[in-house]
């Protein structure tokens, strides 16, 4: 399970990466894209980007399908060919506080393949870096009563937040302790000062209280472009240190991934960064947390 240089070399389950077809025009915020954003990601890309990794599963989380066809994506998704392994289990888009809510989540749970929703919630104090323009959105009643319908349909929720916002993000969790929160793309470390960044682990270690939280150390690179090895230890073992082995999963957020990193550049980076954790950790945080908990049966 390890190379010559004690680098893991087991099993990965990717729970974070997207497909889409950029023929059918359904994702509004791909509309003008660059870079390798501008080509189709399918199957086969996935396939030739992950090539000499033992990838055993991988969770497919919503691509910001075109709103109003909220189903659309999961037919598309399992009508593509594609190995039994990748995208074994979905992460559905829903905005929690609209009110056909609680029959699009129903649907979702019936589906099989789906185990959580996202609704976007990361807000920014510049109006252009967020993606949502409500930054207490997650405290209203509307959208708090579409997570308690989630909740009762035994789905986890992908939580997508800013470090802004993670004192509020705290109370939720600890308002639904019986609902499996999971933290992406590292807590968004988006002001990378020194104080930012104090800001920003400040506020995932107080969120790592709550026990039914996650964290997907996720596109490493989304807040770091001009990344180096160094700068991206501290964003990875900061998360490690506040969740543990048990409740941090590595994950790669194919293809945006590509605008800085290749898929084998951030797993290297993982790979040598967490050289130092036990056969057990590794195994947790590259593939059994994420067997665990999307649910995927490997």
């Amino acid at each position: 399970m390890r190379d010559a240089n004690g680098l893991y070399t087991g099993p990965i389950i990717d729970p974070h990466h997207h497909l889409f077809d950029r023929s059918l025009d359904k994702h509004p915020w791909l509309r003008g894209a660059t870079g390798v954003l501008a080509e189709s990601c399918l199957p086969a890309d996935y396939l030739r980007d992950t090539a000499g990794y033992d990838i055993v599963g991988t969770v497919h989380v919503e691509a910001g399908w075109q709103p109003g066809e909220p189903f659309a994506e999961l037919a598309w998704l399992d009508a593509l060919e594609k190995p039994d392994w990748m995208a074994r289990r979905y992460v559905g888009n829903a905005a929690l506080d609209a009110p056909e809510t609680p029959a699009i989540l129903e649907r979702y749970s019936a589906h099989g393949k789906v185990v959580g929703i996202r609704d976007i919630l990361s807000w920014h104090p510049d109006p252009a870096r967020s993606f949502s323009r409500e930054r207490h959105r997650m405290s209203s009643p509307a959208w708090q009563a579409g997570l308690r319908h989630l909740d009762a349909l035994g789905l986890s929720f992908d939580l997508m937040i800013s470090p802004w916002q993670a004192a509020e993000a705290l109370q939720l969790a600890r308002a639904f302790p019986n609902l499996s929160f999971i933290v992406n793309h590292c807590g968004s470390p988006f002001d990378r000062t020194d104080e930012g960044m104090a800001h920003w682990r400040a506020g995932l270690t107080a969120l790592a209280a709550a026990p039914n939280v996650a964290i997907k150390v996720s596109d490493l690179v989304a807040y770091d472009p001009h990344w180096t090895i160094d700068s991206l230890r501290p964003v990875v073992l900061d998360c490690l240190a506040a969740f543990g082995s048990e409740r941090t999963m590595l994950a790669s957020d194919h293809p945006v991934l590509g605008l800085a990193a290749t898929f084998e550049q951030a797993y290297g980076a993982f790979k040598l960064i967490l050289k130092g954790l036990s056969d057990a950790e590794s195994e947790a945080v590259f593939w059994k947390n994420a067997n665990r908990l999307y649910r995927l049966g490997m």
